[in-house]
């Protein structure tokens, strides 16, 4: 049994891992934000299914853009269980629009979730999991985080930024034994693009633009929505789920930093060219030790 823990459970898959996860007898901390408010409801759903199943699924509050929230939830988990043994950054949101149309505050509000959240949730759990010299932590990241696309500029600004930070990370971690990976999700069924927020362009900077472009980002949308229907291409969530478990269940020292999965739109390739361009920087640098993870497993 490991104790895992995972953001944004009220939904896509957060809720399918949470689920999965217990189901496989480990004891699963579902965290999502008003677990007594907005989302009362799936927390009581959750908690109900779990008690009459026996699973050890316990539903917590934790909204990743408040510290307190996300301390306070740490401090639940160490009490109860100790150090986490897998964290699943899985909370985000995905802003969609004309990036010149989102204010500054948008912006700073799509950052705060997708990146500084992630920030917040590592910080909260890593001391404990370094301490116990091992551990692993998994970000959903996406294929937005490896591409440009027009109208998602905001969202790849936090899903870059994630990538980034989590290469970086994985290697200053990798001498305490805990291991740091990312899935990079395509398109997938989830609330995420029912959800998604769009500039409220107070001042009306759409107007300026050829109505091409407007036109375009509505077609954008409308093939996604034909890309869901069409029971011929990857984007049940299950796939990502699947790919969280096999993470989970390889030996330390064997889990790629990036996990592709769905409708890649080339990401796959894009991944394996840059591979030895990143082992080339480690090497010219001299720190080789720092892609070598503590306790690794030979097979």
């Amino acid at each position: 049994m490991k104790t895992i823990v995972i953001t944004g459970c009220s939904s896509g898959f957060g809720k399918q891992a949470a689920e999965r996860l217990a189901r496989d007898g480990h004891r699963v901390y579902a965290t999502m934000r008003g677990i007594d408010g907005r989302n009362a409801e799936k927390s009581a759903a959750m908690k109900k299914a779990a008690e009459a199943d026996g699973l050890d699924l316990r539903p917590l509050e934790l909204d990743v853009c408040c510290e307190d929230s996300v301390n306070a939830a740490a401090a639940v988990v160490e009490a109860e269980s100790g150090a986490a043994d897998v964290v699943i950054n899985n909370a985000g949101q995905m802003y969609v629009g004309i990036t010149e149309c989102f204010s500054a505050d948008e912006l700073a509000r799509q950052l705060d979730v997708n990146v500084v959240g992630v920030h917040r949730v590592n910080r909260a759990f890593l001391p404990k999991m370094r301490a116990q010299c091992s551990g692993l932590v998994i970000t959903v990241s996406s294929i937005a985080g490896r591409l440009g696309m027009p109208f998602f500029g905001v969202y790849h600004a936090s899903k870059w930024a994630i990538e980034g930070y989590t290469q970086a990370l994985r290697q200053e971690l990798a001498s305490s034994g805990v291991d740091m990976v990312m899935v990079e999700p395509g398109p997938f069924t989830t609330s995420l693009f029912e959800t998604s927020p769009q500039p409220a362009d107070a001042d009306g900077r759409t107007a300026g633009y050829d109505p091409g472009v407007p036109a375009t980002l509505e077609g954008m949308k409308a093939g996604f929505g034909e890309m869901f229907e069409d029971e011929g291409v990857p984007t049940d969530p299950k796939i990502v789920v699947d790919r969280m478990i096999e993470l989970i269940n390889m030996n330390p020292g064997h889990r790629p930093l990036r996990s592709v999965c769905g409708v890649d739109f080339g990401v796959r390739e894009l991944n394996a060219a840059c591979e030895p361009m990143y082992a080339g920087t480690i090497s010219g640098l001299g720190i080789e030790e720092f892609v070598t993870l503590k306790g690794s497993v030979d097979s």
